[in-house]
């Protein structure tokens, strides 16, 4: 089928695919660099892989250095259509130097922004709380002992300083987003000291000033992790008020809840309370196990939720898993085209009439065209879309993906 029948198609039913064209080029997706070497990172300095960052197999071709990764991610960028943002982990310098974590400045990530603004991206950035000796207790910002929590906080309010240089020098908000590892393998005694030390912690960490206009503050969620099975101390609860209460975007990863809980479901309550929301795509097939997400029911939801409730334009969205069993920049490209295609199939839906419908109380007309329209042509107005943006599809996609990944499997 043609792009010409297929838009053909969607007119009868009172959709515009130009429109939804137009909107879907406007969206970037904040692709994260860590797929791209397994979260290793590259500072110089080792430590524990503490809090639960656990990457599985060893497919070939894993970057070893900034370059390595910046070529994967050019190609992995080359592949999907649009411009695009990369979410960067403190623990990615590319310097010369060796820096602790409460020692890095923004000198230590210039290669990232110069490289950054060579590609038209935008950056976002996380400081790393994980994988360092101070971790080693699955405590950071809620350690009992105030030096390790002050050695955290003094990384925080300079990932935040980092966070603002990056969005300043490349002229977008850069999304600077928070998540600790901290939590109890067996049950607590005292939950809200734990809670309160997060709090407090927080709350230095973020006293500086910063301008929205170069950055914006997240704060991350989950359940539970390998060694913290007990008690989370920054539970989707305490985030979610904490938000509430300073004003900060709030995470949602789709790893970070029970499997049984429907994520977008989420979006439409917090919606109500916050102003914005950072959104990390995983596919949590047991827990936050962050599988390359898939063109699923899960993620088809969340996309017709953002645009059904109008809270796409308020919501940064960005990916987090990582898969060492297949090639990582096919896990990219697979991953991001597919939060592409979820969008795209959200924008192709006759709203009107569903809304109709529903405001009626006429379920009945309601799931009929939700399931009709099942069947109706996505792919070729996917294609058209590719098309547009000069990259591949199908088979053409599959010989392009396999050829880059025989160019990176010496790398040893």
């Amino acid at each position: 089928m043609t792009y010409e029948t297929a838009r053909a198609a969607f007119a009868e039913w009172g959709v515009d695919t130009e429109t939804a064209l137009d909107r879907l080029s406007h969206i970037p997706i904040s692709m994260h660099c860590w797929q791209g070497d397994d979260v290793v990172g590259f500072e110089t300095k080792t430590g524990s892989s503490g809090g639960g960052i656990q990457a599985t197999g060893n497919h070939p071709g894993r970057a070893r250095t900034p370059d390595e990764l910046r070529a994967d991610l050019e190609f992995a960028y080359g592949m999907i259509p649009g411009k695009h943002r990369l979410n960067l982990h403190a623990m990615y310098l590319d310097t010369e130097a060796t820096p602790d974590r409460d020692e890095i400045e923004f000198t230590h990530f210039e290669p990232w922004v110069q490289w950054a603004a060579e590609q038209g991206l935008g950056l976002d950035f996380n400081p790393t709380f994980f994988a360092h000796a101070k971790a080693d207790d699955n405590l950071t910002l809620s350690h009992p002992d105030a030096g390790i929590r002050d050695f955290w906080i003094e990384h925080g309010k300079r990932c935040r300083e980092i966070a603002g240089q990056m969005g300043a020098a490349l002229g977008s908000p850069c999304v600077n987003n928070i998540w600790v590892p901290d939590g109890y393998k067996d049950t607590p005694v005292d939950r809200m000291a734990a809670r309160a030390r997060l709090e407090a912690s927080l709350d230095a960490m973020l006293a500086p000033p910063q301008d929205n206009a170069r950055m914006r503050d997240a704060v991350e969620s989950k359940l539970f992790g390998i060694g913290v099975e007990a008690c989370t101390v920054g539970s989707h609860e305490f985030y979610m008020g904490y938000a509430i209460r300073k004003g900060t975007l709030l995470c949602l990863d789709m790893g970070h809840f029970h499997p049984t809980e429907n994520i977008a479901d989420k979006l439409s309550s917090v919606g109500l309370s916050v102003d914005e929301i950072l959104l990390h795509v995983s596919r949590p097939m047991r827990w936050d196990s962050d599988h390359v997400i898939l063109l699923d029911d899960s993620i088809l939801q969340m996309a017709q939720e953002l645009v059904s409730t109008g809270l796409l334009d308020r919501t940064h969205i960005g990916l987090d898993f990582f898969d060492a069993t297949i090639s990582r920049t096919a896990a990219w490209v697979i991953g991001t085209r597919n939060m592409q295609k979820a969008l795209l199939r959200a924008f192709l839906l006759p709203w009107d009439q569903l809304r109709r419908s529903e405001d009626g109380l006429d379920y009945t007309t309601r799931l009929m065209v939700t399931e009709e329209y099942k069947d109706m042509p996505f792919g070729p107005v996917w294609d058209e879309f590719s098309a547009r943006h000069d990259v591949p599809t199908g088979r053409t996609l599959i010989t392009e993906l396999d050829r880059y990944q025989g160019t990176v499997s010496g790398r040893g």
